[in-house]
């Protein structure tokens, strides 16, 4: 059963390893900003794809409720955001970037492009295309399995 067994040569230990090699550059990068990667996250998200709620930042991100809140909240105290609730309905929460997370977003959207750019540089366009497409029929389907465990 174990015959043949290579840890490196299985997909998940490859995915992974990318995964945190990217992460951790992009952690150490943007900490230079005093932002962490899932506040950039909120950042672009609500700055750059208008993704103005927390519901739905939540599944944009693909993180917990309680957790969006506990991140909305750290960043609208250190003055990134602010939260407004509509008129209509006082239960309505619309999020917004301030001046200074605007600021961050640009000066970390530069950063982040340079680190997408460094690794799919290192693969030729079609290459390139066929790995993005096959990550995407990979996790197809699979955010729904996910919320289910």
């Amino acid at each position: 059963m174990t015959e043949g067994y290579r840890l490196h040569n299985r997909i998940g230990f490859k995915v992974t390893r990318l995964a945190r090699i990217m992460e951790a550059r992009l952690e150490k990068r943007l900490s230079e900003h005093g932002i962490t990667r899932l506040m950039w996250c909120v950042l672009s998200g609500v700055g750059l794809e208008n993704v103005n709620t927390p519901s739905t930042l939540a599944d944009y991100i693909g993180i917990a409720r309680p957790a969006v809140s506990r991140l909305l909240k750290t960043m609208e105290e250190r003055g990134l955001l602010e939260r407004a609730c509509t008129d209509d309905d006082k239960r309505y929460t619309e999020l917004a970037l301030t001046e200074l997370g605007q600021e961050k977003l640009n000066t970390c959207h530069v950063l982040v492009r340079e680190l997408n750019d460094h690794f799919a540089g290192k693969i030729d366009l079609k290459l390139y295309e066929t790995f993005m497409a096959t990550i995407d029929e990979l996790t197809r389907d699979e955010q729904v399995q996910l919320m289910r465990l």
